[in-house]
This record gives C-alpha cells, structure tokens and sequence, in this order.
C-alpha cells in the first residue's frame, strides 16, 4: 500500500512561483504528517490528492491508481476530512452518516448499515447516534467527519488541520482514533500544529514555498535543532532585544518577568539554560534557513 509522488508541480499563474514545485516522495501504509507555514502549498496538494484539482506536470498513483487518468476508482478509495466540515444540523448522526454513505454509492441496506454502525463506533459516537449533528460539539463535529470519511473504508485518508479549536481532552481523542486508523491504511494530516505531527505520526515532511525542506522520522528532525534551544528568564523590557536576535518559541509571563524559550545560532544571553529539543523547537529552527534541513533528502 503506497502513494507515490513523482515530479509535482502546480503553477496558478506564469508570471508568479509555482505552488508546487517539483515536489516527489512515497507515502507507506501507516500516518504522515505535512508541515508548514501558511502558502507553503499543503493546501495546493490536499486538493491535487482528493482529486479536485489536477497538477501542471507529475503524477500521483495510489496503489498503482493514476489520480487524474482513474479519479472514479481513486475517489472510491479515499477518505478527506478538510479543514471546515459541517453536516445537517437537523440531521442526527445516524441520518447525516445513512445519507453520506447512499451518495458515496452504498445502495445494500444491510451493508450500509453496518458501515455506518462500525464507523460510529471506531470515532466513540455510538451512544449519540440519535443526537442531532446541531447541538454536537467541536470535537463530537470532527469525529463525525471522520466517520464519514471512512464509511467506504478507504485505503488514503486525507485529514486536514484535524484539531483546530479543540480543547486538550478532544484533541488527545482524535489523535488516538487517527493512530488507531492508521494500523491498515495510509493516512496523510496536514496541519500547523506541530503536537498533531510529533505524537501521532511515524514519518513527516516539511513543506515551504512549494519545495519539501525535510522528509523523515520525527526524531530526525529534532536533531537539527541539538544545542540551539535555550531558556532564559528576562525583564519585560528586554523581550524586544532578545526577539530581533533569536526566534521566540514559548513564553510564560510572571508580573515583570518572563520565562522565554528561545531557538537560534547566536551565542546565548547571559543567564541562559540549554534545553533538549522537541519537534516544535526542530520546525521553527528549520523554518529560520533556506537550505533543506540536515539529513533531510
């Protein structure tokens, strides 16, 4: 089970970059993460890969499929979720997830019910099965996405920004029900929350200006950034300063004070604590160069 990229490119204008620039790599049975900056082209190629929109040049084949010369096959096998999901509000879950699974082409009673009943119970939504979708919150919304994302079973599932306004508890939820599906297919998330990425996915790739900066384990990536994470505690008036040398990654405020983590080349400021790197520390050290990260490709 793979999905193979091969050259990508996707040009919105010829006088402009392209949103996508010769972009390749293979995607294996389990779940990667896509990272990157706003306009780094994630959005460009979550539509290339659920089939609503062709590239300029390149190919992607799922399974041997082409995703433009058999889109009909290719879209019987994939699952999306994007970004804003909504369904009928006076629809209960049962009704909104009956309805999807007749327009994805589920016409067997027995078997439709019993995909609706399996995909209920993988994201824990069977006991409001007869709730309607209106009075259902943020996290109950995204895990019904996801049911019905994977009411054809599908062997891709694409999953974009999937915790965006969660609270903790919902978002530790969703990403164990994506690790769990994730055991039989290929699952791609897309997101900017990097503690989406690090927790949940064996393998990531960072995408900037169109072009893939890193493609590795988690781990790898977070090697890059080994002796350039620092703490430091600092007066309010030399926050500043301190933001124009470095780039800032946390800060927690304590009336005049400030404990700030901080990643970067220069010598630390005085005062300062080496930390140990996590993914996060790793992104937005990587972010800060042009040339593809260490070990990256």
């Amino acid at each position: 089970m793979a999905l193979i990229i091969e050259g990508l490119t996707k040009s919105y204008r010829k006088d402009a970059p392209p949103a996508l620039d010769d972009l390749s790599l293979e995607i294996r049975r389990g779940t990667f993460g896509l990272l990157g900056p706003n306009g780094a082209g994630k959005t460009t190629l979550i539509k290339i890969l659920a089939t609503q929109m062709d590239p300029t040049q390149g190919s992607v084949r799922l399974n041997g499929l082409d995703l433009v010369v058999d889109r009909v096959e290719v879209r019987r096998r994939l699952g999306y979720l994007p970004q804003h999901f909504g369904a009928y509000p006076q629809l209960t879950a049962l009704e909104f997830l009956d309805y999807r699974a007749r327009l994805g082409g589920l016409h067997d009673r027995r078997e439709r019910e019993e995909r609706v009943r399996a995909s209920l119970e993988e994201v824990a939504l069977t006991e409001v099965r007869s709730r309607r979708t209106g009075t259902f919150s943020g996290g109950m919304m995204r895990r019904l996405g996801i049911a019905q994302a994977i009411l054809n079973d599908p062997e891709f599932l694409i999953v974009d920004e999937p915790t965006v306004g969660l609270d903790p508890e919902e978002r530790i939820r969703f990403r164990a029900i994506l690790g769990r599906l994730g055991r039989d297919r290929v699952i791609l998330i897309s997101t900017h929350i990097v503690g989406d990425i690090s927790s949940t996915c064996e393998e990531i790739g960072v995408l900037a200006a169109g072009r893939l900066r890193y493609l590795g384990p988690p781990e790898n990536l977070i090697s890059t950034a080994e002796g350039k994470v620092w703490e430091v505690r600092i007066r309010d008036k030399d926050f500043e300063p301190l933001s124009e040398r470095f780039q800032v990654v946390h800060v927690i405020t304590d009336d005049d004070d400030m404990q700030v983590r901080i990643v970067g080349d220069q010598d630390p400021p005085d005062g300062a604590e080496r930390a140990t790197p996590n993914l996060e520390d790793a992104y937005v050290y990587g972010m800060m160069a042009d040339a593809p990260l260490s070990g990256a490709l």
